[in-house]
């Protein structure tokens, strides 16, 4: 498949295959990190009150009780719920980034700048790549959340009534809400995730030769493992730098959602004055803690998910290019 716009297809078809079967296989993680996210007491411990009733607990606090919960009060499903607009939001936000950093590659090439600093020219890429893939995608993301962190009974019983209630409540604008963390978020997040997997990528080159005996040369393609595990240190790595902006976005996200108070404290409506009187209000009423939420399943999410897609995506370009 020859040319740029070919090249480009194949990079859109590989990311968005690759970005929708990461994302279904990673959801009930997703919902479970947003639960704990969006939950305003602690993820770990019990919260009592000096009002002669016995004492509250907080609704999540820990990955496998959460997993539990969510299966007995809104059955298997839960655990993927929102997945529809995750997909709406993934495919082409995989596609996008994809294409973006593979024409970015491609633009720098030619340059012995680029050359001289291929790895910085990689964080680069990858900051670029995903500022654009948010822009495009992100609706999207603020739907999933929403969704996902809706519990029973539901505030929206689906996408469509959700994009509805959102408009009339808050016009166009509802719809990106939480924009500015995200994209701070996502600057150095896709930054360090692209950046990282190539350095992983150029060792496990320079791994091989070595193993081989060769001062140069060797086989130009890794192994699927070695993708994998790129992939795999690469979103660790990146989410593990990056959480606390994540952790805001979704505050700002579910800001007004209407769910049940069996779920503890809600967030009302304009709760933040930005992102700095964000982070410190969390901190104030939530401690360090506040700001990590959601840490655990978040990563046991984002690594995986960081393989499976640059694994399918590799595989899916050979695939392609291959055949036509």
């Amino acid at each position: 498949m020859g040319g740029g716009h070919g090249e480009s297809t194949v990079h859109a078809v590989a990311g968005a295959v690759a970005g929708g079967v990461a994302r279904t296989v990673v959801s009930p993680l997703d919902v479970i990190k947003i639960r704990f996210q969006v939950q305003l007491e602690p993820t770990t411990t019990r919260i009592r009150f000096a009002n002669g009733k016995p004492p509250p607990v907080s609704k999540y606090t820990g990955v496998m009780q959460a997993a539990q919960v969510i299966v007995r009060e809104e059955g298997v499903r839960g655990l993927w719920r929102g997945n529809v607009p995750a997909l709406l939001l993934q495919m082409p936000y995989t596609a996008i980034q994809f294409v973006v950093m593979s024409n970015f590659k491609t633009m720098v090439s030619g340059s012995p700048q680029a050359a001289q600093h291929s790895e910085l020219m990689s964080y680069v890429g990858g900051s670029l790549a995903g500022t654009a893939a948010t822009f495009g995608s992100y609706p999207f993301d603020l739907l999933r959340t929403i969704l996902a962190s809706q519990g029973e009974p539901k505030v929206y019983p689906n996408l469509r009534s959700a994009m509805l209630g959102i408009y009339q409540q808050k016009g166009v604008r509802g719809f990106f809400a939480g924009l500015t963390p995200s994209l701070i978020e996502i600057v150095p997040y896709a930054g360090l995730q692209f950046g990282f997997y190539d350095s992983l990528q150029r060792w496990a080159h320079a791994l091989n030769r070595l193993n081989e005996g060769q001062e140069g040369g060797g086989h130009d393609s890794l192994s699927s493992t070695q993708s994998f595990f790129c992939g795999f240190g690469a979103g660790l790595f990146a989410k593990l730098c990056c959480h606390p902006l994540d952790v805001i976005k979704k505050r700002y996200q579910v800001e007004g959602l209407r769910r049940d108070l069996r779920y503890g404290a809600r967030i009302e409506e304009k709760a933040y004055k930005g992102m700095g009187d964000a982070i410190r209000r969390i901190l104030a009423e939530e401690g360090w803690r506040g700001l990590y939420k959601g840490t655990l399943p978040s990563l046991v999410k984002a690594a995986p998910n960081a393989a499976i897609t640059f694994y399918l995506y590799e595989s899916t370009v050979h695939w392609l290019t291959s055949h036509s």
